[in-house]
């Protein structure tokens, strides 16, 4: 761990302030979420990254990707589309 020089003390609310250089390098601005961790005998913070909701499932994990026009899909629900768009072109193939 880099240690900063940087010290801040606890108010009485349990509170600490992350100072502006930090958050400046660290991009994190007002009403963003910090995620907070206990490893060992450390607290560790950073910066609350939530994953985006599949359309199809709801399901919000770390694999969920972004496709044309911001469409966000979990690995199932792009399988689940993906069968979706090969039965309908069954469907058309039959239709002609």
């Amino acid at each position: 761990m880099k240690s900063t020089g940087i010290v801040r003390k606890i108010d009485k609310a349990g509170r600490v302030v992350v100072p502006i250089e930090l958050r400046k390098i660290l991009n994190i601005d007002i009403s963003d979420y910090m995620e907070i961790f206990l490893e060992d005998n450390h607290v560790r913070i950073k910066k609350y990254k939530e994953f985006d909701r599949c359309a199809i499932t709801g399901d919000i994990t770390p694999q969920n990707r972004r496709y044309a026009n911001n469409l966000v899909l979990s690995p199932l629900g792009a399988e689940i589309l993906f069968n979706e768009l090969q039965e309908q072109q069954k469907d058309l193939v039959l239709e002609r």
